[in-house]
């Protein structure tokens, strides 16, 4: 298709409401709002409009809702999203009207030197949702009914139809939470055989569950103190739970594995206490992958780590790059990442969403516009 015919299709694509549209908005701690905000419009060749299908609420969500990150004026918040793509620029080859596309939580070019070296997340001409593009144009963040895309060929993963509704919530994982266990499974070096334990129950720790054992990992201990996390993990392939913490948690999973601890150790929260579990209860030599986000004054021991051996590598994960090894298998049913929603909320209920993942009633919550 030439960019001319593009444009025709482009044009005749539903137009978008002259009136604006709703969006979530932080306007400080325990203050969600959905308010009325600018309708997304193409700035740059290289954009794309999308209608939101579906959205959802991240655990990183939840540091600027409970005041841990400080919220100086309302903002705009959310970075997951799956859509149809309503309107694209000329320059937009790779994606095209009415395609279902996944977003990953950032926008990249996908073609830049970093992006090529596999670390999309630190693309050179990229960014983030929720902030001003590198031409100061602000970009839409995830949490409403339309987003304007940046650089939408590198960034949008359109799937070869429009799929099931059942499979939104599994498609919905891979713009962040999967990949992002996935990478933490990586960054850790679990392989065919590997021992595991996972620190954190939220949707990156049962991603991370479920990307260890896909890894062929022999092993996964799940450390959960909630029934209902507890079973997604055992769904996800879990072989062991633990619901220990601090020395008692370290303790207890050295006893199962040898007095020495496992190969691989998958920090999936962010907090200093977390990273302490996960770096102690490694083996000598083991490896630490770690994917939360560092709130709470997370450090690392220098001193333990030498004397140890122990390894850690890991970071904001490059999920744009997993999206498509991870598509097909999601679309044929093999895997399942969207069991860790278990709650679907409408937009119009998001602050209930927010409530319910901070009181932890929700592991990950899905929301439609």
């Amino acid at each position: 298709m030439t960019s001319d015919t593009r444009s025709e299709v482009s044009a005749s694509a539903p137009l978008r409401r002259l009136t604006g549209m709703r969006a979530t908005v932080l306007h400080g701690e325990r203050d969600i709002r959905l308010d009325d905000v600018p309708d997304p419009a193409i700035s740059a060749p290289t954009d794309a409009v999308v209608r939101v299908v579906a959205a959802c609420v991240c655990g990183s969500d939840l540091w600027g809702y409970r005041g841990v990150t400080p919220t100086r004026e309302p903002r705009r918040i959310g970075h997951e999203l799956v859509g149809i793509v309503e309107e694209i620029g000329s320059a937009v080859a790779r994606v095209s009207v009415g395609d279902f596309v996944i977003a990953p939580f950032y926008f990249c070019d996908n073609t830049c030197a970093n992006c090529r070296n596999g670390v999309s997340t630190s693309c050179l001409h990229g960014g983030w949702w929720g902030s001003d593009d590198r031409d100061g144009v602000f970009v839409d963040a995830a949490q409403g009914e339309r987003v304007r895309v940046p650089l939408a060929d590198g960034t949008l993963v359109p799937t070869p139809e429009v799929p099931d509704d059942a499979l939104v919530p599994s498609l919905l994982t891979l713009a962040d939470v999967m990949g992002t266990g996935h990478h933490a499974a990586l960054s850790a070096g679990v392989r065919e055989g590997s021992t595991v334990v996972v620190v954190g129950d939220g949707a990156v720790g049962l991603c991370a569950v479920l990307a260890a054992r896909r890894l062929g990992a022999a092993r996964v201990v799940a450390m959960s103190r909630h029934e209902t996390r507890q079973a997604i993990a055992r769904e996800f392939g879990a072989t062991d739970v633990v619901a220990e913490r601090g020395d008692a948690g370290i303790a207890r999973i050295k006893e199962m594995f040898d007095g020495i601890g496992p190969d691989c150790v998958l920090e999936c929260v962010g907090t200093a206490e977390s990273m302490d579990q996960a770096i102690r209860s490694a083996r000598p030599g083991g490896m630490v992958g770690y994917v939360g986000v560092p709130n709470g004054g997370a450090e690392l021991p220098i001193r333990t780590l030498f004397g140890t051996n122990v390894g850690v590598n890991g970071g904001v994960a490059p999920v744009r790059g997993y999206i498509e090894e991870f598509l097909p298998e999601v679309l044929s049913g093999a895997l399942n990442p969207g069991l860790v929603f278990d709650l679907e909320l409408p937009l119009e209920q998001v602050a209930e969403a927010y409530a319910a993942m901070d009181e932890r009633r929700a592991t990950k919550v899905l929301l439609r516009p």
